[in-house]
């Protein structure tokens, strides 16, 4: 039998439908959105997806018919992207009763984009993310990081997750079908299947892309370019297409969750900070499949190990951070070089600023960039904290609020 994982956003799922006439749940395509969906449904719901083709043409046919509600339960509609028509009868119906809880939809492409969805449904909805398992939720954890981090009461050792266990990790990815292949050459042959099927199928749904050839070598070039501030004149140039078509062919990517920008962060007014945000592979499977990426090499390529590392702990930061809306994720750079691979801050105004080392060793002079960002931006007007996360397993401080902190702290109770 198949392991059944426990998501962390479950309990915000159902917290939503206590608050919001309607729940948007959105995700990649097998993230596990039909098992969350399972873990949360009681017997009175009802479960419509559209994924059956018979459901689908009802949908499609008689839209107002198929969302009809009369009872206190909750209906469930999955994939709800395939019927758009659906959206606006969600509308009439929630507008003529203001119940909580009436609808959850899903979707494995960004529906919150779909002029559609944003126009029927703006303040009766409430939007829950759910990306690919975190190593916390394959283990069984909870997600504890971010209230550690603001208080800084990490264990003082964490054995067992040295930096070839973290790659074990990143190189596996994080959809539960993939968990469960036994060996790498398995698990990539089913992620290029899956960006294969995306492509012809599910980006069908959301944009009219005529060039496939131009889209499957962009996403080459994107996971090369994960962790990095994409430089889009010269992947436009690369490709031989204009800026704007460019910018549409990742959007396009972005909505079916392949890729991700993190933003700047711009509260202050130092003139030389950058506003380019930084992209991101939504799973570190997908860089190391589709690029066919070999563990060993990328052991001891330090460049190529750099970028899967911080790709790897993004998706660990962006999970966390999803479940708490007192919580925002960024990242800095300016004009002078300035970086620090991410902040979060919360909404009281404390940061935690956080950089990535795939090694094991830390010296003092690692801390440099936020040191720089504390004293010259911050100017010791919010609480700052500074970490390092890297792939030994005790805890250092190096005052002024800096401190070493083991990776395994993301999932570590």
């Amino acid at each position: 039998m198949s392991k059944e994982y426990q998501r962390w956003q479950v309990v915000n799922a159902k917290n939503a439908l206590t608050k919001r006439r309607v729940v948007v749940l959105t995700g990649a395509r097998q993230s596990g959105k039909s098992t969350l969906l399972k873990q949360i449904l009681t017997k009175d719901d009802v479960l419509l997806s559209l994924d059956n083709n018979n459901l689908l043409k009802s949908a499609l046919e008689d839209p107002k018919g198929f969302v009809k509600n009369s009872s206190k339960s909750t209906v469930f509609i999955d994939e709800v992207q395939k019927a758009p028509a659906l959206i606006p009868e969600i509308k009439m119906v929630v507008d003529k009763n203001n119940r909580c809880g009436q609808y959850m939809i899903t979707g494995s492409a960004n529906i919150q984009t779909l002029p559609i969805i944003t126009d029927s449904l703006a303040g009766r909805n409430k939007r829950v993310r759910l990306r690919p398992l975190t190593v916390g939720e394959i283990l069984n954890r909870k997600p504890l990081f971010l209230e550690r981090a603001f208080n800084m009461n990490f264990k003082r050792k964490i054995p067992g997750f040295d930096k070839e266990h973290i790659f074990n990790f990143a190189f596996c990815g994080g959809y539960p079908e993939v968990i469960r292949l036994k060996n790498q050459k398995d698990r990539s042959e089913w992620y290029r299947d899956y960006i294969d099927d995306l492509i012809n199928r599910d980006l069908k749904e959301i944009e009219n892309i005529r060039r496939q050839d131009i889209l499957k070598e962009l996403i080459l070039i994107l996971a090369g370019w994960s962790g990095k501030y994409m430089d889009a004149a010269k992947i436009g140039s690369s490709l031989a297409i204009s800026k704007p078509t460019l910018e549409s062919y990742i959007n396009a990517l972005e909505s079916l969750y392949i890729f991700e920008r993190v933003n700047p962060w711009v509260r202050t007014d130092y003139d030389r900070i950058g506003k380019s945000p930084k992209l991101f592979a939504a799973d570190t499977g997908i860089i190391t499949s589709v690029l066919g990426w070999n563990k060993k090499e990328i052991m001891r390529d330090s460049d190529r190990s750099g970028k899967l590392m911080e790709t790897f702990i993004f998706q660990e930061l962006a999970a966390q951070v999803d479940l708490d809306s007192d919580y925002s994720l960024y990242q800095y750079r300016d004009h002078k070089q300035h970086e620090v691979d991410f902040l979060i801050e919360r909404t009281d105004g404390a940061i935690i600023g956080i950089e990535v080392k795939s090694g094991h060793s830390v010296s003092k002079s690692d801390f440099a960039p936020q040191v720089w960002f504390k004293e010259k931006i911050i100017k010791n007007k919010v609480p700052y904290t500074g970490i390092i996360l890297y792939s030994g397993e005790d805890t250092l401080s190096f005052n002024d609020g800096m401190y070493v902190v083991p990776i395994a702290a993301l999932w570590a109770e």
